[in-house]
């Protein structure tokens, strides 16, 4: 009687083991749990700051004409609305910037044919113009007065 008494103490020892590392293993693998409580409550108040009140800023019509498979003139062109997100107090500047910001979007997409321009997305678009302007503002040593360029329009005739 007392074996039995021992082993049923034993297996709900166990299990209550069990149970108890199951519930650590879910509270560790919470997302958000794996921050620290200052790093959570530093998102938290971030979080509840409103985003900056953005103004943008156009550039209309830029064309670039699209090369052939190698590298000769063809008829195919891209023709890109950019819109470039902005602090309220660098719009101004931004506006400024409108020949430079042109440009380098001709620069960075007159390399591509007319079968790599129509094999990528929007976002491909707009990560290597961003690129190209990160690019373009570090060799200046100077800050970029826009947060982000966005693709307002894309054509590829």
């Amino acid at each position: 009687m007392k074996n039995k008494l021992k082993l049923g103490l034993l297996i709900a020892l166990v299990a209550v083991l069990a149970a108890g590392a199951a519930g650590a293993a879910v509270w560790w693998l919470q997302p958000g749990k794996a921050q620290p409580r200052g790093a959570q409550e530093a998102a938290a108040a971030a979080a509840a700051k409103p985003a900056p009140d953005y103004k943008y800023v156009t550039l209309d019509k830029v064309l670039v004409m699209l090369r052939g498979r190698n590298g000769e003139a063809v008829p195919h062109y891209m023709a890109v609305d950019i819109v470039f997100k902005a602090p309220p107090d660098q719009e101004r500047r931004t506006k400024e910037h409108l020949p430079l910001l042109r440009t380098v979007a001709v620069k960075a997409l007159s390399v591509h044919t007319v079968e790599s321009a129509s094999a990528m997305s929007v976002e491909d678009f707009a990560k290597a113009l961003n690129k190209a302007y990160r690019d373009s503002y570090q060799a200046e040593r100077r800050e970029a007065p826009f947060v982000e360029a966005l693709i307002g329009k894309l054509i590829i005739e």
